[in-house]
């Protein structure tokens, strides 16, 4: 299994950049795709971004031009680079892992961390 951490969360003003990371711990040794995803008040959860262990990965249409995801295999990290936040990008922020190097999928993540908020203000 694997247990996963998000940081950097906050309120910031529309405009503004936030960095999230999420440390992932338990079996890492295995390859393993992190991805991020967000649910707004009263919306479903949407992805945000994914990354392999190898470096293949992808964004939301939304994100894209705005975020950037990477990742530090040695440290376990993911983490997910937002800038010119707009208020339609407040919400909780998950990080999630699944075995594999499947980052190009948007399902069969089986680990979730717990959230972070992202609140950007107008």
């Amino acid at each position: 299994q694997v247990q996963l951490v998000e940081s950097g969360g906050g309120l910031v003003q529309a405009g503004g950049s936030l960095r999230l990371s999420c440390a992932a711990s338990g079996r890492t040794e295995r390859s393993y795709v992190m991805g991020w995803f967000r649910q707004a008040p009263g919306k479903e959860r949407e992805f945000v971004g994914s990354i392999s262990s190898g470096g293949g990965s992808r964004l939301s249409d939304s994100g894209k031009g705005r975020f950037s995801i990477s990742r530090d295999n040695a440290k376990n990290t993911v983490y997910l680079q937002m800038n010119t936040l707009q208020s339609e990008d407040t919400a909780v922020y998950y990080c999630a892992a699944k075995y594999g190097s499947s980052w190009y999928t948007l399902t069969g993540y089986d680990y979730w961390g717990q959230g972070t908020q992202v609140t950007v203000s107008s």
